[in-house]
C-alpha cells in the first residue's frame, strides 16, 4: 500500500473515531425536562424468606398518588456532617446532600464544590434507604428515622480518625430499628450500619430496601462542554458490568434479578455514587423511571424475628470522585468499571492499563502533562520494530516515485497492466507495500482509549501543563497546540510520497486534512491533543531519520528504458 494512501486511510480514520465519538456523545445526552417531583415510596411486599419481587418502588410524577409525600425529610430531621473531604447533610433514612470539599466546580478562586447529592426538587438526586414491614409489621420508611440528636453539626476534629451519627426509630411496642453513618479521615466512602432490635412480645418481619434517585441531568452534547464526553446513567455489577444511560432507562426493562456481592451506582462526568450491600446477603436489583426521576434500587435481604432476637444489615455508599486508587482500596469487585472508559471490555482493559502507566510516571514526574509526553515515548518504543518497517518501506518508495511515474505514464489507463508493473517493481526491489498498514490498528486502538481516558480521569481535572494550559481535560485556550498538530502533519506530509495515479480528489483530501484534523482536535481536551502533538512530532523525527537512512532524493533513482516492460 503506498504511503500516501496509508496516510490518508490513518487520517480518515481518525476523523472518523472523532466524529462517533462526538455522535455518541449526542446519544447519550438526557433531556428530561426539570420540575417538582415527588420522594421515592417503599418497595413492594416480598415473600417471607426470599428477596422481594420487582414492583413500583420509583416516585411518580407530580399529580398521581404518591405525589403528596414530602421529597425529603422535614428539617428538622436533618443533621450535618462535616470531614475533610465530605459535606453532608443527613435526614430520616437519607443523604440529602453532598458537597465534595476537595473539588471545586470552577477554577476560579472561591468556586464552590462539587454537590453530588441536592435537595433541589429541580435537581434532587439522593441516597435513600429504609424498611418495609411485613405481615402487619410496622418499619421506617426513609424519611422516618430520627436523629438522636436532631439539628447537630457533626465535625471530625483534629485526631480523630472517624464519626458516627446515630438515628433511631421505634414503634412503641418494643420494636426499635438504629442506623448508624460512619465517615473516615480521608474517605469518600459512608459506612451505614441498621441493627433491628425485637424486644416486644410479638414475631416481626421486614427487608430493607437501598435506593439511588435523580433527576436526570441536562447535558448539552457539545464539543465545549466535557461533562458531555462521559457517561451518565445507572450502572450496576451481578457479575458482569452493566449500565443504562438516562435515556434509554427502561429500553430493556426494569431489570429483575437477584444479586450477592452486587453493587449499583449512578455516574456522571469524572463523579459517582454507589450504594455496596453487604457482599453475604441477597438482594434483587430493579431500575425504573416515572416521570422526571430516575432510580436503581437494591431491595432486601428479608429478616424475621421473634421476640428477643436482633439483626443487622450493613452496606457501604460512595459519594465522591472516580479515584482509581481509592476505587480500588474498597476491594469490591467491578467497582473499579465505574471508572467508565468504555462499555467495550477491551477499551477498558486498555484503559485501566494507560491509566497505570500515567499514574506511575505522574509519580516520577508530578505534572500530568509531561507524564502524557513520557507515556508517547514509551509507546513509541514499544511500537518501534512496526513504524520502523513503516518508515523504511516508505523511504524506499519515495527513493522509486520516478519510476513508479514512469510506469505510469507508459500504461497511461491500463490500471491492471500498471498493478502488475508496480508490483513487479515491488518484488524486485523487496519492498512490502503493507509494511505501512501495520501500525494503524495499535496507533488507533490506543487514540481512541487515550480519548475516554482524559475524559475520564478525575486525576487530570484542572490539571495544568505548562504556561497557557491550565486544565488537561479541557480545550486548548488558544488552540496553539491544534495548531501545532496540524503543521507537524503538514510537515509529515511533505516527507510522504504522492502516490502515482491518486485520484485528484483524494490529493486534494490529503492536503486538507491537516486542517480538517486540527479543526476537530480544536474542541477536544487539551491533553488528548498534547498526545498527538508529541505522537506526531516524534513520529516525524523517526520518519526523517528514516528517510535520510534508507532513502535518497527521488530525482537520483534509476531511469527506466523506454523499451523495458
Amino acid at each position: 500500500m503506498n504511503q500516501s494512501r496509508v496516510f490518508l486511510l490513518i487520517a480518515w480514520l481518525m476523523v472518523a473515531t472523532l466524529l462517533w465519538m462526538e455522535w455518541g456523545k449526542e446519544q447519550q445526552v438526557a433531556r428530561m425536562p426539570a420540575a417538582p417531583v415527588a420522594s421515592v415510596q417503599p418497595v413492594p411486599q416480598m415473600v417471607p424468606g426470599q428477596v422481594p419481587q420487582a414492583g413500583n418502588n420509583v416516585p411518580a410524577a407530580p399529580g398521581t398518588q404518591n405525589a403528596a409525600m414530602p421529597a425529603t425529610a422535614a428539617a428538622g430531621n436533618r443533621v450535618e456532617v462535616r470531614t475533610d473531604v465530605l459535606h453532608l447533610t443527613l435526614g430520616g433514612g437519607s443523604v440529602v446532600e453532598a458537597e465534595l470539599l476537595k473539588y471545586p466546580q470552577t477554577r476560579d478562586a472561591g468556586s464552590a464544590p462539587v454537590k453530588l447529592f441536592n435537595a433541589d426538587n429541580n435537581k434532587l438526586y439522593s441516597a435513600q434507604s429504609g424498611w418495609v414491614g411485613q405481615n402487619g409489621s410496622k418499619a421506617p420508611n426513609h424519611l422516618q428515622f430520627q436523629p438522636v440528636e436532631p439539628g447537630k453539626q457533626y465535625v471530625l476534629g483534629e485526631g480523630q480518625s472517624s464519626i458516627s451519627i446515630p438515628f433511631v426509630w421505634e414503634d412503641g411496642a418494643g420494636l426499635k430499628l438504629t442506623r448508624t453513618y460512619t465517615l473516615k479521615r480521608d474517605s469518600y466512602v459512608v459506612e451505614v450500619s441498621d441493627e433491628v432490635h425485637n424486644s416486644g412480645e410479638t414475631p416481626w418481619s421486614g427487608y430493607i430496601y437501598r435506593q439511588l434517585v435523580r433527576v436526570p441531568p441536562q447535558i448539552e452534547a457539545s464539543m465545549f462542554h466535557p461533562e458531555s464526553y462521559s457517561f451518565n446513567g445507572a450502572t450496576w455489577w451481578d457479575g458482569d458490568y452493566e449500565r443504562r444511560p438516562f435515556k434509554d432507562f427502561l429500553d430493556d426493562g426494569k431489570i429483575n434479578q437477584t444479586v450477592e456481592g452486587g453493587w449499583l451506582a449512578m455516574l456522571q462526568h469524572h463523579f459517582f455514587t454507589a450504594w455496596i450491600p453487604q457482599k453475604d446477603q441477597s438482594a434483587l436489583y430493579t431500575l425504573d423511571q416515572q416521570g422526571v426521576l430516575s432510580a436503581i434500587a437494591a431491595t432486601g435481604p428479608q429478616f424475621s424475628l421473634a421476640p428477643g432476637q436482633k439483626a443487622e444489615t450493613r452496606a457501604r455508599l460512595w459519594v465522591g470522585p472516580k479515584l482509581v486508587d481509592k476505587i480500588a482500596a474498597e476491594n469490591v469487585k467491578g467497582l473499579d468499571r465505574a471508572v467508565d472508559y468504555s462499555r467495550f471490555s477491551v477499551f477498558a482493559v486498555l484503559g485501566q492499563g494507560l491509566f497505570w502507566v500515567l499514574s506511575t510516571l505522574h509519580g516520577w514526574i508530578g505534572n500530568w502533562g509531561w507524564a502524557i509526553i513520557g507515556l508517547v515515548c514509551l509507546l513509541r518504543i514499544l511500537m518501534f520494530p512496526l513504524s520502523s518497517a513503516q518508515f523504511k518501506s516508505a523511504a524506499k518508495m519515495r527513493k522509486f516515485q520516478p519510476r513508479l511515474q514512469q510506469l505510469k505514464e507508459r500504461y497511461g489507463d491500463d490500471r491492471q497492466k500498471f498493478q502488475q508493473a508496480m508490483m513487479e517493481l515491488y518484488r524486485t526491489e523487496k519492498i512490502n507495500p503493507m509494511a505501512g498498514c501495520l501500525p494503524i490498528i495499535p496507533q488507533m486502538l490506543i487514540f481512541m482509549t487515550l480519548y475516554w481516558v482524559l475524559s475520564e480521569a478525575v486525576e487530570l481535572r484542572h490539571a495544568p501543563w505548562v504556561g497557557w494550559i491550565h486544565d488537561l481535560t479541557a480545550r486548548d485556550p488558544y488552540f496553539i497546540l491544534p495548531a501545532l498538530n496540524a503543521a507537524i502533519m503538514l510537515a509529515t506530509q511533505h516527507l510522504t510520497p504522492m502516490a502515482p495515479g491518486m485520484d485528484p480528489m483524494q490529493q486534494r483530501m490529503f492536503k486538507l486534512m491537516p486542517l480538517i484534523f486540527g479543526a476537530i482536535l480544536a474542541f477536544l481536551p487539551s491533553g488528548l491533543v498534547l498526545y498527538q502533538v508529541a505522537n506526531g512530532g516524534l513520529s516525524l523525527l523517526q520518519q526523517w531519520y528514516m528517510l535520510k537512512k534508507h532513502g535518497e532524493a527521488p530525482g537520483k533513482a534509476t531511469f527506466i528504458p523506454k523499451d523495458k516492460k
